[in-house]
Protein backbone atom coordinates (compact mmCIF):
# COMPACT_ATOMS: atom_id res chain seq x y z
CA UNK A 1 0.00 0.00 0.00
CA UNK A 2 2.83 2.38 0.90
CA UNK A 3 4.60 1.55 -2.41
CA UNK A 4 1.50 2.48 -4.41
CA UNK A 5 1.15 5.73 -2.46
CA UNK A 6 4.82 6.52 -3.04
CA UNK A 7 4.52 5.98 -6.80
CA UNK A 8 1.41 8.14 -6.91
CA UNK A 9 3.13 10.94 -4.99
CA UNK A 10 6.15 10.77 -7.29
CA UNK A 11 3.92 10.86 -10.38
CA UNK A 12 2.14 13.93 -9.01
CA UNK A 13 5.46 15.59 -8.22
CA UNK A 14 6.76 14.83 -11.72
CA UNK A 15 3.59 16.23 -13.32
CA UNK A 16 3.90 19.45 -11.32
CA UNK A 17 7.57 19.73 -12.17
CA UNK A 18 6.90 19.29 -15.89
CA UNK A 19 4.17 21.92 -15.71
CA UNK A 20 6.51 24.47 -14.12
CA UNK A 21 9.32 23.65 -16.57
CA UNK A 22 6.99 24.21 -19.52
CA UNK A 23 6.13 27.65 -18.11
CA UNK A 24 9.71 28.75 -17.49
CA UNK A 25 9.82 31.03 -20.57
CA UNK A 26 6.58 32.67 -19.45
CA UNK A 27 8.04 33.21 -15.98
CA UNK A 28 11.10 34.82 -17.51
CA UNK A 29 8.92 37.04 -19.69
CA UNK A 30 6.95 38.22 -16.65
CA UNK A 31 10.18 38.91 -14.79
CA UNK A 32 11.36 40.97 -17.74
CA UNK A 33 8.13 43.00 -17.78
CA UNK A 34 8.41 43.69 -14.06
CA UNK A 35 12.03 44.70 -14.46
CA UNK A 36 11.08 47.20 -17.16
CA UNK A 37 9.00 49.10 -14.59
CA UNK A 38 12.11 49.97 -12.61
CA UNK A 39 14.11 51.22 -15.60
CA UNK A 40 14.59 54.96 -16.16
CA UNK A 41 11.77 56.62 -18.14
CA UNK A 42 13.96 57.20 -21.19
CA UNK A 43 14.66 53.45 -21.44
CA UNK A 44 11.08 52.25 -21.08
CA UNK A 45 9.12 51.25 -24.17
CA UNK A 46 12.17 51.12 -26.44
CA UNK A 47 11.73 47.39 -27.13
CA UNK A 48 14.44 44.82 -27.60
CA UNK A 49 17.23 47.43 -27.95
CA UNK A 50 17.16 48.17 -24.21
CA UNK A 51 16.06 44.73 -23.00
CA UNK A 52 18.21 43.55 -20.07
CA UNK A 53 20.89 41.30 -21.50
CA UNK A 54 20.61 38.71 -18.73
CA UNK A 55 16.88 38.20 -19.29
CA UNK A 56 17.30 38.16 -23.08
CA UNK A 57 19.89 35.42 -22.82
CA UNK A 58 17.88 33.48 -20.23
CA UNK A 59 14.78 33.03 -22.41
CA UNK A 60 16.42 30.81 -25.07
CA UNK A 61 18.22 28.83 -22.36
CA UNK A 62 14.97 28.18 -20.50
CA UNK A 63 13.19 27.19 -23.70
CA UNK A 64 16.01 24.79 -24.56
CA UNK A 65 15.93 23.30 -21.05
CA UNK A 66 12.18 22.77 -21.33
CA UNK A 67 12.50 21.07 -24.72
CA UNK A 68 15.26 18.79 -23.42
CA UNK A 69 13.17 17.85 -20.39
CA UNK A 70 10.15 17.04 -22.54
CA UNK A 71 12.30 14.98 -24.94
CA UNK A 72 13.93 13.09 -22.06
CA UNK A 73 10.52 12.17 -20.60
CA UNK A 74 8.93 11.22 -23.93
CA UNK A 75 7.70 7.61 -24.30
CA UNK A 76 10.21 7.02 -27.11
CA UNK A 77 13.15 8.08 -24.92
CA UNK A 78 11.91 5.98 -22.00
CA UNK A 79 11.60 2.92 -24.23
CA UNK A 80 15.13 3.39 -25.57
CA UNK A 81 16.51 3.68 -22.03
CA UNK A 82 14.65 0.53 -20.95
CA UNK A 83 16.04 -1.40 -23.91
CA UNK A 84 19.56 -0.21 -23.14
CA UNK A 85 19.35 -1.18 -19.46
CA UNK A 86 17.84 -4.59 -20.25
CA UNK A 87 20.46 -5.29 -22.90
CA UNK A 88 23.30 -4.46 -20.51
CA UNK A 89 21.77 -6.66 -17.80
CA UNK A 90 21.39 -9.53 -20.29
CA UNK A 91 25.06 -9.26 -21.24
CA UNK A 92 26.08 -9.27 -17.58
CA UNK A 93 23.96 -12.34 -16.74
CA UNK A 94 25.26 -14.26 -19.76
CA UNK A 95 28.86 -13.54 -18.80
CA UNK A 96 28.17 -14.72 -15.25
CA UNK A 97 26.53 -17.90 -16.53
CA UNK A 98 29.50 -18.66 -18.81
CA UNK A 99 31.97 -18.20 -15.96
CA UNK A 100 29.92 -20.48 -13.70
CA UNK A 101 29.76 -23.15 -16.42
CA UNK A 102 33.54 -23.03 -16.73
CA UNK A 103 33.78 -23.36 -12.97
CA UNK A 104 31.56 -26.45 -13.04
CA UNK A 105 33.48 -28.03 -15.93
CA UNK A 106 36.85 -27.48 -14.29
CA UNK A 107 35.52 -28.86 -11.00
CA UNK A 108 34.06 -32.01 -12.50
CA UNK A 109 37.21 -32.67 -14.51
CA UNK A 110 39.25 -32.45 -11.35
CA UNK A 111 41.51 -29.71 -12.70
CA UNK A 112 40.81 -27.51 -9.70
CA UNK A 113 39.32 -28.86 -6.50
CA UNK A 114 36.67 -31.53 -6.93
CA UNK A 115 32.98 -32.18 -7.37
CA UNK A 116 32.16 -30.51 -4.06
CA UNK A 117 33.97 -27.35 -5.13
CA UNK A 118 31.95 -27.34 -8.36
CA UNK A 119 28.59 -27.15 -6.55
CA UNK A 120 28.70 -23.34 -6.05
CA UNK A 121 29.43 -22.99 -9.74
CA UNK A 122 26.46 -25.19 -10.54
CA UNK A 123 24.23 -23.07 -8.31
CA UNK A 124 25.56 -19.88 -9.95
CA UNK A 125 24.91 -21.36 -13.40
CA UNK A 126 21.26 -21.94 -12.52
CA UNK A 127 20.85 -18.44 -11.08
CA UNK A 128 22.59 -16.57 -13.91
CA UNK A 129 20.84 -18.66 -16.56
CA UNK A 130 17.46 -17.85 -15.01
CA UNK A 131 18.30 -14.14 -14.93
CA UNK A 132 19.51 -14.30 -18.54
CA UNK A 133 16.27 -15.90 -19.69
CA UNK A 134 14.18 -13.31 -17.87
CA UNK A 135 16.22 -10.43 -19.30
CA UNK A 136 15.99 -11.95 -22.79
CA UNK A 137 12.22 -12.23 -22.56
CA UNK A 138 12.03 -8.68 -21.23
CA UNK A 139 14.15 -7.38 -24.11
CA UNK A 140 12.02 -9.28 -26.60
CA UNK A 141 8.89 -7.71 -25.12
CA UNK A 142 10.42 -4.24 -25.32
CA UNK A 143 11.42 -4.75 -28.95
CA UNK A 144 7.83 -5.66 -29.78
CA UNK A 145 6.36 -2.71 -27.90
CA UNK A 146 4.41 -0.36 -30.15
CA UNK A 147 4.13 3.12 -28.72
CA UNK A 148 0.71 4.77 -28.95
CA UNK A 149 0.40 7.76 -31.19
CA UNK A 150 0.79 10.89 -29.11
CA UNK A 151 -2.28 13.11 -29.16
CA UNK A 152 -0.69 15.91 -27.17
CA UNK A 153 -0.21 19.08 -29.23
CA UNK A 154 3.38 20.12 -29.89
CA UNK A 155 4.83 22.74 -27.60
CA UNK A 156 4.42 26.35 -28.68
CA UNK A 157 7.35 28.69 -29.37
CA UNK A 158 8.50 30.99 -26.54
CA UNK A 159 6.23 33.85 -25.57
CA UNK A 160 8.54 36.48 -27.09
CA UNK A 161 8.76 34.73 -30.48
CA UNK A 162 6.79 36.13 -33.42
CA UNK A 163 5.93 32.54 -34.35
CA UNK A 164 3.98 31.86 -31.14
CA UNK A 165 0.66 33.43 -32.22
CA UNK A 166 0.54 31.67 -35.63
CA UNK A 167 1.50 28.35 -34.02
CA UNK A 168 -1.23 28.74 -31.39
CA UNK A 169 -3.76 29.37 -34.17
CA UNK A 170 -2.41 26.37 -36.09
CA UNK A 171 -2.89 24.12 -33.06
CA UNK A 172 -6.48 25.31 -32.68
CA UNK A 173 -7.14 24.74 -36.39
CA UNK A 174 -5.71 21.22 -36.20
CA UNK A 175 -7.98 20.31 -33.30
CA UNK A 176 -11.03 21.70 -35.09
CA UNK A 177 -10.12 19.98 -38.36
CA UNK A 178 -9.68 16.62 -36.65
CA UNK A 179 -13.19 16.88 -35.20
CA UNK A 180 -14.70 17.94 -38.54
CA UNK A 181 -12.99 15.14 -40.47
CA UNK A 182 -14.19 12.66 -37.87
CA UNK A 183 -17.76 13.81 -38.47
CA UNK A 184 -17.30 13.53 -42.23
CA UNK A 185 -16.06 9.95 -41.81
CA UNK A 186 -19.06 8.80 -39.78
CA UNK A 187 -21.93 7.18 -41.69
CA UNK A 188 -25.03 9.29 -42.08
CA UNK A 189 -28.64 8.21 -41.59
CA UNK A 190 -28.58 6.73 -45.12
CA UNK A 191 -25.77 4.38 -44.13
CA UNK A 192 -22.99 6.06 -46.14
CA UNK A 193 -20.47 8.73 -45.20
CA UNK A 194 -21.28 12.21 -46.58
CA UNK A 195 -17.79 12.45 -48.11
CA UNK A 196 -15.85 9.52 -49.63
CA UNK A 197 -13.21 8.07 -47.32
CA UNK A 198 -10.39 8.76 -49.77
CA UNK A 199 -11.28 12.47 -49.80
CA UNK A 200 -11.17 12.61 -46.01
CA UNK A 201 -7.89 10.66 -45.93
CA UNK A 202 -6.40 12.98 -48.55
CA UNK A 203 -7.44 16.03 -46.55
CA UNK A 204 -6.03 14.53 -43.36
CA UNK A 205 -2.66 13.63 -44.90
CA UNK A 206 -2.34 16.96 -46.72
CA UNK A 207 -3.13 18.85 -43.53
CA UNK A 208 -0.49 16.85 -41.65
CA UNK A 209 2.13 17.65 -44.31
CA UNK A 210 1.22 21.34 -44.26
CA UNK A 211 1.34 21.48 -40.44
CA UNK A 212 4.76 19.80 -40.44
CA UNK A 213 6.07 22.31 -42.98
CA UNK A 214 4.63 25.23 -41.01
CA UNK A 215 6.26 24.02 -37.80
CA UNK A 216 9.57 23.66 -39.62
CA UNK A 217 9.20 27.26 -40.76
CA UNK A 218 8.42 28.31 -37.18
CA UNK A 219 11.57 26.56 -35.95
CA UNK A 220 13.53 28.42 -38.61
CA UNK A 221 12.11 31.70 -37.33
CA UNK A 222 13.11 30.85 -33.77
CA UNK A 223 16.65 30.04 -34.90
CA UNK A 224 16.97 33.38 -36.66
CA UNK A 225 15.57 35.14 -33.58
CA UNK A 226 18.30 33.60 -31.43
CA UNK A 227 20.88 34.65 -34.02
CA UNK A 228 19.50 38.21 -34.00
CA UNK A 229 19.68 38.43 -30.22
CA UNK A 230 23.32 37.36 -30.29
CA UNK A 231 24.31 39.48 -33.31
CA UNK A 232 25.91 42.93 -33.06
CA UNK A 233 23.56 45.89 -33.14
CA UNK A 234 24.59 46.86 -36.66
CA UNK A 235 23.59 43.50 -38.13
CA UNK A 236 20.21 43.09 -36.48
CA UNK A 237 18.34 45.14 -39.08
CA UNK A 238 18.98 42.59 -41.83
CA UNK A 239 17.87 39.74 -39.56
CA UNK A 240 14.73 41.66 -38.57
CA UNK A 241 13.91 42.09 -42.26
CA UNK A 242 14.33 38.37 -42.87
CA UNK A 243 12.16 37.63 -39.85
CA UNK A 244 9.45 39.89 -41.22
CA UNK A 245 9.41 38.01 -44.52
CA UNK A 246 9.31 34.59 -42.85
CA UNK A 247 6.62 35.71 -40.44
CA UNK A 248 4.45 36.87 -43.35
CA UNK A 249 4.92 33.49 -45.05
CA UNK A 250 4.05 31.68 -41.81
CA UNK A 251 0.91 33.73 -41.25
CA UNK A 252 -0.15 33.22 -44.88
CA UNK A 253 0.36 29.48 -44.51
CA UNK A 254 -1.72 29.34 -41.35
CA UNK A 255 -4.48 31.32 -43.07
CA UNK A 256 -4.51 28.78 -45.91
CA UNK A 257 -4.71 26.00 -43.32
CA UNK A 258 -7.67 27.80 -41.76
CA UNK A 259 -9.28 27.84 -45.21
CA UNK A 260 -9.20 24.04 -45.21
CA UNK A 261 -10.89 24.06 -41.79
CA UNK A 262 -13.57 26.39 -43.15
CA UNK A 263 -14.09 24.13 -46.17
CA UNK A 264 -14.44 21.11 -43.88
CA UNK A 265 -16.98 23.05 -41.84
CA UNK A 266 -18.97 23.87 -44.99
CA UNK A 267 -18.79 20.22 -45.98
CA UNK A 268 -20.22 19.17 -42.61
CA UNK A 269 -22.97 21.79 -42.90
CA UNK A 270 -23.81 20.72 -46.46
CA UNK A 271 -23.91 17.05 -45.51
CA UNK A 272 -26.28 17.77 -42.65
CA UNK A 273 -28.71 19.28 -45.18
CA UNK A 274 -28.23 16.45 -47.66
CA UNK A 275 -26.49 18.64 -50.25
CA UNK A 276 -24.39 16.92 -52.89
CA UNK A 277 -21.63 19.55 -53.08
CA UNK A 278 -20.10 18.79 -49.68
CA UNK A 279 -17.38 16.77 -51.39
CA UNK A 280 -16.54 19.70 -53.69
CA UNK A 281 -15.92 22.04 -50.75
CA UNK A 282 -13.41 19.68 -49.18
CA UNK A 283 -11.72 18.59 -52.42
CA UNK A 284 -11.14 22.14 -53.63
CA UNK A 285 -9.64 23.26 -50.33
CA UNK A 286 -7.52 20.10 -50.13
CA UNK A 287 -6.06 20.74 -53.58
CA UNK A 288 -5.14 24.30 -52.65
CA UNK A 289 -3.61 23.18 -49.36
CA UNK A 290 -1.62 20.45 -51.12
CA UNK A 291 0.05 23.11 -53.26
CA UNK A 292 0.74 25.16 -50.16
CA UNK A 293 2.25 22.17 -48.37
CA UNK A 294 4.57 21.52 -51.31
CA UNK A 295 5.71 25.13 -51.42
CA UNK A 296 6.28 25.29 -47.66
CA UNK A 297 8.15 21.98 -47.67
CA UNK A 298 10.52 23.28 -50.36
CA UNK A 299 10.94 26.54 -48.44
CA UNK A 300 11.66 24.79 -45.15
Amino acid sequence: MSGTSGRRDFAQFQAKLEKHIERLPDYAQRAQEKLQRYLPPEQQGTGAATRPRVVSQALPVLAEARSKWVAWNSPEARLVRSKRRTSRALTLWIMGAVLCVLWVVIGFLGLAGGVVDALPGLFGTVVFTTLSVRSGLRLRQLNRTVLPVSTAPPSLPPARSVARAPMRKLAECEATLADLLRQLSEPSALGAAPVPEYSVADARSTAAEAATALRALALRIQTIERARDAAPAGERAALDSALGTLRAQLEDGVENFAALVAAAGRAVAASSHGLADSRLFLTDATDRLAGLALALRELA
